[in-house]
């Protein structure tokens, strides 16, 4: 098997634990649930189209605030802020790369009212062993990709997520020991600040 299968396999097997007779989380539920998560900070693992993986360190703040700390040698350093995604590669010497928020599908969960109960919003939505599996998409800009969100529960938890991209690429972040509603500096998640302190380094 390897490394990133064994991977994989490590990720459904944390999803899988919980009760052992789980029932299918309703969309209203999940819907209470992201809406009333603010903040998230902890480790993740992501396994990329290619098969490769990386670690690090993520930060939620929501609404629209995500951070995405990346493990050496990468180092990368990925934001969303203020409707704009912000990626910071090391290795280049110019500013980050940037793009809308809007056309990624983790808006879904970043929006500051998560309503997956809105017509043709919701594609897929499923009870895998004892997690629940939500297949998501912007009902406007159904083009744009789609988002499957895996929760176990209750008490419901989010455990990770796979983006299909508009490019046809999948992305899965698998979110492993995290903390829930702690204080997070705005700082952290400002791109032009980070732009600032990056180009210093």
């Amino acid at each position: 098997m390897t490394m990133t299968r064994t991977l994989i396999a490590a990720a459904f097997a944390l999803t899988a634990a919980g009760p052992a007779a789980a029932d299918k989380l309703s969309l209203p539920e999940i819907s209470a649930y992201l809406n009333q998560l603010r903040t998230v900070e902890g480790e993740f693992t992501q396994i990329n189209a290619d098969d490769t993986i990386q670690t690090g360190t993520i930060y939620i703040s929501r609404p629209g605030k995500v951070r995405f700390e990346y493990d050496p040698p990468e180092e990368t350093l990925v934001l969303a802020s203020g409707g704009a995604v912000a990626i910071f590669d090391p290795k280049g010497n110019a500013g980050p790369e940037t793009y809308p928020l809007d056309r990624t599908p983790l808006k879904i969960i970043l929006a500051e009212n998560v309503d997956l109960t809105r017509e043709r919003m919701v594609t897929g939505h499923a009870l895998d062993g004892n997690s629940t599996v939500v297949t998501a998409q912007d009902p406007e800009h159904p083009e744009y990709g789609d988002i499957q969100l895996v929760f176990t529960g209750p008490p419901i938890e989010l455990r990770q997520w796979r983006v299909n991209d508009d490019q046809g690429n999948s992305t899965t972040v698998v979110l492993g020991d995290v903390s829930v509603g702690g204080r997070l500096p705005d700082s952290l998640f400002n791109i032009q600040i980070n732009t600032q302190r990056e180009g210093g380094r």
